[in-house]
């Protein structure tokens, strides 16, 4: 096996991403309703090898695909129409969101919404949570009372790799965490 570098482990978990999640259709792929596609196909189409493709899943930071008998799919995070299949979880009972101060007005007005995408993603930790905010800049941490939504009916279920989905978190259920 041979050992990527990070600088090309990222630009190849980019693309990935780009046509798992978003546009399947520019490689020609077509994605099932759960989101999988071939192996073969995916490699070949997308112009590398079925060893760098495997090192990425295997080093992804977010685990963010599977492979499963000979298949790949994203875990979540897709923009393109696919149903995860993932059932109905119970949260812990704080869930933790990373983003922007620029963003937090319309966040405290309007709730986490999920714009382009199919679900609001959550995170279990605050460190992860920390993590997806400072990929926009200095990060700010929102706790979310998972359990008050939870029994007040909000669905929650969690992807392979840990990311808790919900269709909106309503601000009445959110909180700047200190910090």
């Amino acid at each position: 096996m041979r050992d990527m570098d990070e600088k090309d482990v990222v630009r190849l978990s980019k693309r990935m991403s780009k046509h798992l999640r978003h546009q399947p259709e520019r490689l020609g792929l077509t994605l099932d309703a759960a989101g999988w596609v071939d192996l073969d196909e995916f490699v070949r189409e997308l112009g590398t090898t079925h060893e760098d493709v495997r090192e990425v899943v295997a080093r992804n930071d977010k685990q963010r695909f599977t492979i499963a008998g000979g298949r790949i799919r994203a875990n979540q995070g897709h923009t393109v129409a696919v149903d995860l299949d993932l059932p109905s979880a119970e949260p812990p009972a704080v869930l933790y969101h990373g983003t922007v101060a620029r963003y937090l007005p319309d966040i405290m007005r309007d709730g986490l919404l999920p714009m382009t995408r199919h679900d609001v993603h959550l995170s279990a930790t605050v460190d992860t949570a920390v993590r997806v905010g400072a990929r926009r800049g200095k990060p700010v941490v929102l706790e979310v009372d998972a359990a008050a939504m939870h029994a007040a009916g909000h669905e929650f279920r969690v992807s392979a790799n840990g990311v808790w989905l919900t269709a909106t978190v309503p601000p009445g259920y959110l909180r700047e965490r200190a910090g």
